[in-house]
């Protein structure tokens, strides 16, 4: 009879601690545009993805949510950012917005205004935020460019938050890495694009860093 309230103790702890695992997970929500949805290529060869294998060999308990839409803006993402809040309830929101809104031209003051409002709806969830830093052709003018480019740098520091400088950096002015329209990267620049990533995201995910526990 002791024999089998011991099995059945160790039976009922290790099924406990199954749940506890189950319960302990990490998300991380991408918030972005076509640079961000595999655009051009199979869904699998996407950075988004790749990501998340890599964290799923570190770890079971991470997992990646992609609301990226392509041809989305910063409007767009300001005006949806609540509901996919709601629905994902992130730990950590990576955003990559305000590419389209810069070949548009518009304005930097509503981008920055919608980016802003973005961040703040994160925070106010418990969800921190990785600014995905983005860049525009030279040729939109000097004065524009370097404004544009500032916006993540000043949100970054306005809130304390952690950035990609450029998410496309280390090709983004060689076209071998871009497919034919010259704007998106081809299956090649997936992997550069992670490491430019991975090297902020990863050490936000340890342990110390990420607000998940289990009572």
């Amino acid at each position: 009879m002791k024999k089998i309230l011991i099995i059945l103790c160790f039976l009922f702890t290790a099924s406990y601690g199954v749940a506890i695992a189950s319960t302990n997970t990490i998300t991380v929500m991408v918030l972005g545009d076509s640079l961000s949805t595999s655009y051009g290529m199979p869904s699998e060869a996407g950075w988004v993805n790749i990501l998340e294998q890599r964290l799923q060999m570190h770890s079971p308990i991470y997992q990646v949510i992609n609301t990226s839409i392509s041809g989305e803006t910063t409007l767009g993402g300001r005006n949806r950012i609540e509901q996919a809040l709601q629905a994902h309830q992130p730990d950590i929101v990576m955003v990559g917005l305000g590419g389209n809104d810069g070949l548009q031209g518009t304005s930097i003051k509503s981008i920055h205004e919608n980016l802003e409002a973005i961040i703040k709806a994160c925070l106010q969830n418990n969800a921190a935020v990785l600014l995905l830093g983005m860049q525009i052709p030279p040729n939109y003018g000097i004065t524009y460019t370097q404004k544009f480019r500032d916006i993540y740098q000043q949100l970054a520091i306005n809130y304390q938050l952690e950035q990609v400088p450029f998410l496309l950096a280390g090709f983004g002015e060689n076209r071998d890495f871009f497919q034919s329209d010259g704007i998106h990267p081809n299956i090649l620049a997936q992997e550069i694009i992670v490491e430019n990533v991975w090297s902020v995201l990863y050490p936000m995910l340890q342990p110390e860093q990420v607000a998940t526990s289990v009572d």
